[in-house]
């Protein structure tokens, strides 16, 4: 078959996915416009673990956000270490800004949750899910250009970027959670259908069930708060654990963001990054 024919298949295929997103996303926003109201309940401020340590309240709770500053840092870092493709389809395919978006919103999700945590209420519950959205806006975005496109993962981090502080406004405003709720499950279940879908040609090949995993251990964590700290004699409670369970979800990222690097440092060709001078990769 003429290698053009191919081209011409695969880039209709392309554009179908893209729809498919587009339409996908659509339906999300109708049902935050259009849904139910979702009310929280009265005291989602309690949390079970209120133990101080050394003056530090809810000491657990706010300590335990470390874990996504450490791991948005290694991201950071790594990122910047890391050599990157200059020519080709590879240097079109490298989302080396949404992996910043991504490792950069773990550490604004650590200092808003731990700002948070030390006196919770609804003012500071605001910065702590502005917050969240930044990452959460840098993971759907890497899954998509790891499945469908980079100029689709765009698209798709910026609605994110939009969309979350309008959910966060609409929460803080009228009290209703659904727009929130949709943004998280919604985009949560849309990474899922990507799951199953291979890797676009030259993509990073994101362990998106591993992913998911962690967050979905975080969730069922968070929502056994109180059943957790009881389960282990008051050692731990479920919201401290779910703060580690969320941030091990950047594990899988790090670990593809590795192992891309290192697929292109054994291929024939030219690489830039910090420390290559000129750009070459030395043998």
């Amino acid at each position: 078959m003429p290698f053009t024919t191919l081209r011409t298949r695969e880039t209709l295929a392309l554009a179908t996915y893209e729809r498919q997103l587009l339409c996908g996303g659509a339906l999300l926003l109708a049902l935050a416009l259009c849904g139910p109201a979702v009310v929280l309940p009265a005291g989602s401020h309690a949390f079970a673990d209120q133990r101080s340590l050394a003056g530090l309240p809810h000491a657990a709770d706010v300590l335990s956000n470390l874990a996504f500053l450490v791991l948005g840092i290694q991201g950071l870092v790594t990122l910047w270490r890391t050599p990157r493709p200059t020519r080709g389809q590879a240097a079109r395919d490298w989302p080396e800004g949404l992996l910043a978006l991504f490792f950069g919103g773990l550490v604004v999700t650590s200092i808003a949750s731990g700002w948070y945590h030390l006196a919770p209420d609804d003012g500071r519950l605001v910065g702590d899910r502005l917050g969240m959205s930044i990452a959460f806006a840098g993971f759907i975005g890497l899954a998509v250009a790891d499945r469908v496109s980079l100029r689709a993962a765009k698209a798709a981090a910026l609605a994110i970027l939009l969309a979350g502080p309008m959910t966060v406004w609409v929460i803080s405003r009228t009290g209703n959670a659904l727009p929130w709720g949709v943004l998280q499950f919604g985009g949560m279940a849309l990474v899922l259908m990507l799951a199953c879908r291979a890797p676009v040609a030259g993509g990073m090949r994101l362990p998106l069930t591993a992913a998911l995993a962690c967050y979905a251990l975080a969730k069922l964590l968070e929502m056994g708060d109180q059943m957790v700290f009881e389960w282990t004699l008051g050692s731990v409670s479920g919201h401290s654990l779910k703060h580690l369970a969320a941030a091990a979800a950047a594990l899988p990222i790090l670990w593809a963001m590795r192992a891309a690097a290192k697929r292109r440092h054994n291929r024939p060709g030219r690489l830039s990054g910090p420390g290559h001078a000129g750009g070459a990769l030395a043998r």
